[in-house]
């Protein structure tokens, strides 16, 4: 069990128009320019954008893979433990936050969570 930090980089890079900007204790990942994603490497975590329902749903299921990080503008946003979660949630959950944040005129060249595994 467990994803490893550049196991997630490279789903991150599956995306369309994913950009990744490198900050000093932490990495965003932007889709035209809006934040849907972050890493922190020296904890080995996530925080990704979904919604506030999904937030809530996944905090109170398994507390110990997952945090409330923040909200905002109606989402909020889950840090992931990578070394708790398997690969397919990982890659739907990075899916639903690349998806709440992308234009609409990029949904259609979304990939499917089995794609973005296969990258």
């Amino acid at each position: 069990m467990g994803v490893e930090i550049e196991r997630f980089l490279r789903l991150v890079k599956a995306l369309p128009e994913g950009e990744r900007q490198q900050g000093e204790k932490y990495t965003t990942f932007r889709v035209r320019g809006r934040p849907f994603g972050y890493l922190w490497p020296r904890t080995a975590t996530v925080g990704l954008k979904q919604t506030l329902l999904e937030q809530k749903a996944l905090v109170a299921e398994r507390p110990e893979v997952f945090e409330v990080q923040f909200t905002a503008g109606g989402y909020g946003w889950v840090v992931v433990h990578l070394d708790g979660i398997e690969l397919d949630e990982l890659s739907e959950l990075l899916l639903e936050a690349w998806f709440h944040t992308a234009p609409e005129e990029l949904h259609p060249v979304q990939p499917t969570p089995e794609e973005l595994v296969g990258a």
